[in-house]
């Protein structure tokens, strides 16, 4: 194992030569994903709080993933890689936009809870009084 410049620790198991020609493979195209995110951000103005770190791993299902602020990608091949981060960043910046819509919704759905369990509760006081 060895950890990137980003602190996380990387295997040493995707068949690589050796492990310092893993190790600049990944450098390589961990930079060359730095510089995508990087021309993503200007063509678009947005995305500026995101950050990528790649980590393949041939046995995750994902292909990618936003966590916090930092763009993961799990694919092998850098190219693939490469379509996972744009993939992934646009999914964010959309998925930001119906974030006020989903906190309404679940608000809404709190107060209709709130409602059904007082309802509920004074049902339970009613019938209870009869027995």
């Amino acid at each position: 194992m060895f950890v990137d410049k980003v602190g996380f620790n990387l295997c040493s198991e995707y068949g690589m030569k050796s492990v310092q020609s893993q190790r600049v493979t990944i450098e390589i195209g961990q930079d060359r994903l730095i510089e995508e995110l990087g021309r993503l951000q200007q063509k678009l103005d947005l995305g500026y709080e995101l950050s990528v770190v790649w980590l393949p791993d041939s046995h995750n299902k994902l292909s990618g993933e936003v966590k916090e602020n930092v763009i993961l990608i799990y694919e092998d091949n850098e190219t693939n890689a490469i379509e996972t981060l744009k993939h992934e960043f646009l999914d964010y910046l959309i998925s930001r936009t119906i974030e006020p819509y989903e906190r309404i919704a679940n608000k809404l759905i709190g107060l209709l809870n709130d409602e059904a369990y007082l309802k509920k509760e004074k049902l339970v006081e009613v019938l209870a009084a009869l027995i």
